[in-house]
């Protein structure tokens, strides 16, 4: 007579509260006493699986001692382990993939949850699954899929406009340790290059209809090279520092800005208003400014001295009263420019064409008027306006 045989039962991919059991000689004793034991809710369509997730037909191929497992949920499919394809509901995107894909990353999560069955019978897969019988994953498809990417070729590929931050969180997430590296190194190249990126018209426009119309909006020192910001209402704004190379400025309202040391160089600042601003040592050689209004009539004082204007077109400017100090105008066109009580004294005129401007009272002192064009001056210079 054979001898008792026992048996370990576990629910489907647990390794804990196991029942033992003598094992019977037929399967729906067995059936029936799993059912009591694990109060599950109906004994039809159970099925008994053995370590290799092979389903168990005859109780005569259990061996004393041995541990299997049973399908606890009536209503989903068995989908064992071991079988070749692996179906997960992460967020609600459904994936399916081998399961030597998910356990590519030894040592991770993923591994540790879908790797074959060890000795001890113990698992880690996740213990819900929905409709369909698909792992249920309680994280962001979006950040997830380039990890299964990854771990399907080895190599980070996603979409660009994925934040590789999420990627990152769950790479650290699920301990895919390899890709870390890699992860940091491009965040960290993308914020510096995101440092670099001149910011455009729509990043201006948003800035001055989120701030109040009396606050001092600043964009000391930021990048806005080749930033179409025409017709713009840009007063009062700090631009001082401001990389401004090419924009395109015509028409706009920088009345009052801090123009200190910016570069706007080959800029197009055509028509612009431009009264009462602080532009020290600003670099706008090359700068197209025609037809621009400086008007200090009223009181308003503007600063533009120690300024570099070489080669840059002023033709028509209203430039009364402009501190122009010791700037460089050297190939300057100043054609057709009200330059009343303007102050050039130091200032390179160098080949600069000031034919048909007005420079009554400008103060020209110790200027370099060396090749300089004076024709059909509005008023004669006189000799107090030039020497020292």
């Amino acid at each position: 007579m054979m001898s008792e045989r026992r048996v370990t039962v576990f629910k489907n991919g647990t390794c804990t509260d196991g029942k033992v059991f003598v094992v019977p000689k037929k399967r729906l004793e067995l059936c029936m006493k799993v059912f009591e034991a694990f109060k599950c809710s109906s004994v039809n369509d159970m099925k008994i699986f053995n370590e290799a997730g092979s389903e168990i037909m005859d109780l005569e191929a259990i061996r004393d001692n041995e541990a299997v497992y049973f399908d606890g949920d009536m209503d989903a499919k068995f989908k064992p382990i071991n079988s070749d394809w692996v179906t997960l509901n992460v967020g609600g995107k459904v994936f399916m993939l081998t399961q030597s894909t998910l356990t590519a990353e030894q040592g991770s999560m993923l591994a540790r949850m879908f790797a074959k069955r060890s000795s001890t019978g113990c698992q880690f897969i996740p213990s819900r699954t929905d409709a369909n019988g698909a792992y249920l994953i309680d994280r962001n498809p979006t950040y997830f899929e380039p990890i299964l990417n990854f771990l399907r070729t080895g190599k980070l590929i996603y979409d660009h406009h994925v934040n590789p931050k999420g990627i990152l969180e769950e790479a650290i997430f699920f301990g895919i340790d390899s890709i870390v590296p890699t992860l940091e190194q491009m965040i960290q190249r993308v914020e510096i290059d995101r440092d670099d990126t001149p910011l455009t018209r729509r990043d201006v426009i948003l800035s001055l209809t989120t701030c109040a119309t009396k606050t001092e909006l600043r964009f000391q020192g930021v990048n806005l090279a080749g930033a179409d910001l025409s017709r713009l209402d840009l007063s009062y704004i700090n631009f001082k520092y401001a990389n401004m190379k090419g924009c395109n400025l015509k028409n706009a309202n920088l009345s009052w800005c801090c123009l200190e040391r910016a570069d706007l160089s080959y800029a197009t600042i055509d028509g612009a208003q431009l009264l009462g601003i602080q532009g020290l040592c600003a670099n706008l050689e090359g700068a197209q400014m025609r037809n621009c209004k400086f008007d200090v009539r009223q009181g308003i004082k503007t600063n533009m001295e120690g300024v570099n204007l070489k080669g840059a077109n002023m033709e028509g400017s209203d430039m009364v009263g402009v501190n122009l100090r010791v700037a460089t105008l050297k190939n300057a066109n100043l054609k057709m420019c009200d330059l009343k009580g303007a102050v050039l004294a130091g200032a390179d005129l160098e080949n600069c064409d000031l034919s048909g401007s007005d420079l009554h009272e400008a103060n020209l002192r110790g200027a370099n008027l060396k090749d300089a064009a004076f024709e059909l001056l509005l008023t004669p210079l006189h000799m107090s306006q030039t020497i020292r």
